[in-house]
């Protein structure tokens, strides 16, 4: 019988029990309980009123453009930098990973000062009718930025395993290059390509400091879920708050579901 690396699993699993309700039970439960002190209709009302409605359409709507758009420049990304070797490769795989070393607050600031009416590309843009800055198209931008990354980390491995003599054999049966990547290439893609873009979408509809700069957090407009929680907090309306938390929390939990749903997909069968 081959011995395991870590201590028994009962101790294993108690110690992992405790982590786990200290870090995640316990905060969830205080939010939930918060909550417990609204009525059925004050929670409605505070999850249902105009100015909440229109931010969940800008939080799950930009997320969801964020996560299409990454899901075809992702995939392009990790395409390249796989296929192909020229000058930067390395420069340019590193780049990647730039949206999670830099904290958001700092890429919200530089979109901003780029996408203004001043700013390095808003200046051009401007005479165009094109106004990025302020707008819910400045904050699809941002939420594309901090997503990019998910997308490419996901499909990039896939990628890279994937075995040349299909598409060898493919090309000796006669197909072209499309029919090659649409009938060899991207069915083996798919499900990561689909995981990267649900991981995308899940870190574009929690994100706050990248947004909270480029959107000008006007209500009704470019406010989003996020900022209006802690709109809720600074002013003492905790049971507000949590209730859009709640929400917030409801989705995050389907997105998760759905993830692991989908690595199980991707996971290759075994006979």
């Amino acid at each position: 019988m081959k011995k395991s690396v870590l201590p028994g699993f009962g101790l294993s699993l108690g110690v992992t029990g405790l982590a786990l309700t200290l870090v995640v039970l316990l905060p969830l439960s205080g939010l939930l309980l918060e909550t417990f002190t609204l009525t059925w209709p004050g929670f409605w009302s505070a999850v249902s009123e105009p100015r909440a409605v229109a931010s969940y359409r800008l939080s799950f709507g930009a997320a969801f453009a964020s996560a299409v758009i990454n899901g075809f420049f992702g995939l392009l990304l990790a395409w390249v930098l796989v296929r192909y070797r020229f000058p930067g490769r390395a420069i340019v795989d590193a780049l990647v990973d730039l949206p999670f070393a830099l904290p958001t607050a700092v890429a919200g600031l530089t979109l901003t000062a780029l996408y203004a009416k001043n700013g390095l590309l808003g200046q051009h843009l401007e005479p165009l009718g094109i106004f990025v800055a302020f707008t819910p198209v400045g904050v699809v931008i941002a939420l594309t930025f901090v997503g990019l990354p998910f997308v490419v980390r996901t499909v990039q491995p896939v990628l890279e395993s994937l075995d040349p003599s299909l598409e060898e054999a493919a090309a000796v049966l006669g197909a072209s290059r499309w029919q090659t990547f649409r009938r060899v290439i991207f069915p083996s893609l798919f499900p990561a390509l689909l995981t990267g873009i649900t991981l995308s979408f899940a870190r574009a509809v929690g994100e706050y400091g990248s947004i909270v700069f480029i959107s000008g957090n006007m209500p009704m407009r470019t406010e989003i879920t996020p900022l209006l929680i802690v709109t809720r907090l600074e002013q003492y309306d905790y049971a507000g708050a949590t209730a859009l938390a709640i929400v917030m929390l409801a989705v995050s939990f389907a997105l998760l579901f759905t993830i692991n749903v989908l690595q199980r997909w991707s996971q290759p069968r075994h006979a």
